[in-house]
């Protein structure tokens, strides 16, 4: 028996039909915390559990579960025999910086492989303090899957001017040798070929979404009726544009008085847009209950400066809301525009108004969008799919390397 990783998987006693069940070594920036809730982390593991596999997952964030036994300030929680949650405490900077720095990350998640020993090691999101850990990792000979749907300063950019020079900067330094150092690249939707070429890795990246299981969502869009209701979800922060969807919206209910404008979502105690609108503004604040809230949503927005794969565009597709959202990122890549939805430019608030009104005079073209939506989330976007590609992937990487439990080293 292998020191740590079969020790590990004794404790659950996890065994497959032909053996015991391959381990996933997910690297996160975060997991599930109020404000940094990393969802396309949370959802690929899901997905990756269902496939048949074992996840561990190493995050920064705060002490959830038992101290952990090998490493200071660390904490270990077992939620499910097919998922560990490794979290080492970090220190957040807030909006617009949204960035969680723990000394010693990249030291405790090569103390978890050796603990776990993972068949796979898969990184997700490029830039935060966490994909660091894949340099190290790489010099001791690991083979890495890095995952991320932007590329922070060089395809995705904050609005303020000191974020956008040093995201620029690092991205160019540490984030090309990042991605440099990894075996593979996944990307959640395109990039410019002509920057992947430019950045050498055209050769070892591929575009796989991280998808939606589309069940939990309504299949009819809200029936025909006088009140409408206009939905934004997501956290308060400055480069999701939720300002950009207040005022753009709320004019309208002077024409339209049956109108709901909604935000859903996570926003700091005294956040100014609350304290400004919240009498003509539902705030829910953070729910838990997204498909009811899209079952009853006649129009979502998602006005982001910059965006990757959003989860919460992919959850109104599925409900079949008519999406108005910013012409950005992996927002293009999911709505076709004027067939399963439609795109304004980030930022232009006129555009954005007259799209949503368009929308609330015109019933019969949000039914449309809402069925067209939800039809392009079965074919390119439903777990169904992204499964496939996902369990052909780690086959073939396991493959590579022959599928013994040193299969995450070269």
């Amino acid at each position: 028996m292998e020191k740590g990783g079969r020790r590990g998987l004794g404790k659950v006693g996890i065994v497959g039909i032909v053996g015991i069940v391959k381990t996933i070594l997910l690297v996160s920036p975060y997991w599930k915390e109020k404000h940094r809730w990393m969802v396309s982390s949370v959802k690929l593991a899901e997905l990756w559990q269902r496939l048949g596999y074992r996840v561990v997952v190493v995050c920064m964030g705060g002490g959830v579960g038992e101290r952990c036994a090998f490493a200071r300030c660390a904490f270990l929680e077992r939620p499910s025999p097919s998922l560990a949650l490794y979290r080492k405490k970090d220190v957040f900077l807030p909006d617009p910086w949204n960035y969680g720095i723990a000394i010693g990350f990249a030291g405790f998640v090569h103390k978890v492989i050796q603990e776990e020993k993972p068949d796979i090691i898969v990184c997700n999101k490029i830039l935060f303090w966490s994909s660091l850990a894949v340099i190290p990792l790489c010099l001791r000979g690991y083979r890495v899957i890095l995952l991320t749907d932007a590329l922070v300063g060089m395809t995705w950019w904050g609005r303020t001017p000191a974020f956008r020079l040093a995201s620029r900067i690092y991205a160019w330094t540490l984030g090309w040798l990042i991605m440099l150092c990894a075996k593979r690249i996944i990307f959640f939707h395109p990039q410019p070929e002509k920057l992947l070429r430019r950045l050498w890795v055209w050769k070892k990246s591929q575009v796989i979404p991280t998808g939606i299981d589309p069940t939990p969502y309504s299949l009819l869009p809200t029936p025909f009726h006088t009140d409408t209701v206009v939905t934004y979800i997501g956290r308060l922060e400055s480069v999701k544009g939720a300002d950009d969807f207040v005022e753009a919206v709320v004019p309208l209910k002077r024409d339209f008085p049956n109108l709901t404008v909604q935000v859903v979502g996570w926003y700091k105690e005294g956040h100014s847009l609350v304290a400004k609108y919240k009498d003509r503004v539902v705030f829910t604040g953070l729910r838990d209950d997204i498909p009811a809230i899209l079952a009853t949503t006649d129009i979502f927005v998602m006005p982001s400066y910059s965006e990757g794969l959003s989860n919460a565009i992919m959850e109104a597709m599925a409900s079949s809301c008519a999406c108005v959202v910013s012409d950005v990122g992996g927002n293009r890549f999911l709505i076709q525009n004027g067939i399963s939805g439609f795109l304004f430019p980030p930022g232009d608030r006129e555009v954005l108004k007259a799209h949503v009104r368009r929308l609330i005079e015109d019933p019969i073209k949000r039914r449309a969008l809402g069925q067209a939506a939800r039809k392009r989330i079965e074919e390119v976007f439903s777990w169904e799919k992204v499964g496939e590609e996902y369990r052909r992937l780690f086959e073939e990487f396991l493959s590579c390397s022959g599928g013994s439990r040193t299969s995450a080293m070269v």
